[in-house]
């Protein structure tokens, strides 16, 4: 790649994700960068090392004893409700959950554990469905205990919208009283502090467990952080290893997500405030509106009327703004999912206004 090349890709602002979506040169300068200016200790099947150095940042910021680096979200959820799911095989999940939906049912084809959905379309299931699943049929003739619950916010599948706090803290208490698990599938829990003011040690105090992604916005390329007592996580990694997941050398993924976690929260506060400005930009305009829930993080629809809205990402990319094809579409509009992230902290705000709404004009 040219070193035009690299400054203009370094210029792209991108509504698609909620990372900087770093490309394979970027990611191998970062690197070089990083072990040249701070240095990278290596680590050995996933221990020890720079490995190590993330582990304990992120049980630091989560409020926990003890923190373990796996691969995937997905193995990190289905470990943890192994570990937590004690006294009862049936886990408490939203239905519109990553785990309940794009996990390949791995914690019921390989752990034997009930997935029970609750609050289809909806991203909080209540106190009282969760007391409800809880206490069972009146009328039950064997026992059927739930050993866990498993709450992920945001939820990606409900545009981002976090869980609501009152009843996730009412659900808890509850849940703890009876000796049930609780797992927080909080992949993207540093955005939502972000936009409720809520500390992730908040959040992570509630639960025994919680996941963290590295790659969704710490820009690793791959991996994700569990964290929670050290009586539950020490000797982990033998789990890990038994499902694949004992890689030989990750510090690649673990030392970017460790330049990234680095004022991480300031950063992306400036990216949401960008963000709103250009939504409201955006919501002025004839041809859009844009929907946001009360629970939104980091998502917005933006819906455009017009016979050429389906063309508004070829549009904006000739500006060197990327959004996603769009999720809907008819025809006389459109409908499109608009993740902040940091990205739009790369150009003068005021330019990404200008081209966004000639975009749109177009329509």
């Amino acid at each position: 790649m040219t070193q035009a090349n690299a400054a203009s890709d370094e210029r792209i602002v991108q509504f698609r994700s909620d990372g900087l979506s770093v490309t394979p040169a970027a990611y191998a300068r970062l690197l070089a960068e990083i072990a040249e200016t701070r240095g990278i200790a290596a680590d050995d099947y996933s221990r020890d090392g720079v490995v190590a150095e993330l582990e304990a940042r992120m049980a630091t910021l989560l409020g926990k004893e003890a923190a373990i680096f796996l691969p995937t979200g997905t193995l990190a959820n289905h470990l943890a409700l192994r570990l937590l799911a004690r006294n009862g095989r049936r886990i408490l999940v939203q239905r519109e959950s990553h785990l309940y939906n794009d996990e390949g049912d791995c914690a019921q084809q390989l752990s034997g554990l009930t997935l029970v959905p609750l609050a289809a379309g909806r991203a909080s299931f209540t106190f009282d469905e969760a007391a409800a699943e809880i206490a069972g049929p009146p009328d039950a003739r064997v026992a059927i205990p739930v050993g866990a619950i498993s709450i992920e916010t945001p939820v990606r599948r409900m545009s981002g919208a976090a869980f609501d706090f009152a009843e996730m803290s009412r659900i808890t208490e509850f849940a703890r009283e009876r000796g049930i698990g609780l797992h927080l599938d909080g992949a993207r829990l540093l955005i939502e502090a972000v936009y409720t003011g809520i500390a992730p040690a908040e959040y992570a105090g509630l639960f025994d467990t919680v996941y963290v992604s590295l790659y969704k916005y710490l820009n690793a390329a791959s991996g994700a952080i569990l964290a929670g007592p050290r009586v539950l996580l020490d000797g982990l990694f033998h789990q890990r290893r038994m499902f694949g997941g004992g890689l030989p050398h990750v510090w690649p993924y673990a030392a970017v997500a460790l330049h990234y976690l680095e004022g991480f929260a300031e950063r992306f506060a400036a990216a949401a405030a960008d963000f709103d400005r250009l939504l409201g930009a955006l919501s002025d305009h004839p041809l859009a509106t844009i929907e946001r829930s009360p629970a939104a993080t980091n998502v917005a629809v933006l819906t455009l009327v017009g016979d050429n809205a389906a063309a508004l990402p070829g549009r904006l990319l000739a500006q060197g703004i990327a959004i996603r094809p769009p999720r809907r579409t008819w025809p006389s509009g459109a409908e499109f999912a608009l993740h902040a992230n940091e990205t739009i902290l790369r150009r003068p705000l005021g330019e990404i206004i200008r081209q966004f709404v000639a975009a749109l004009d177009l329509a």
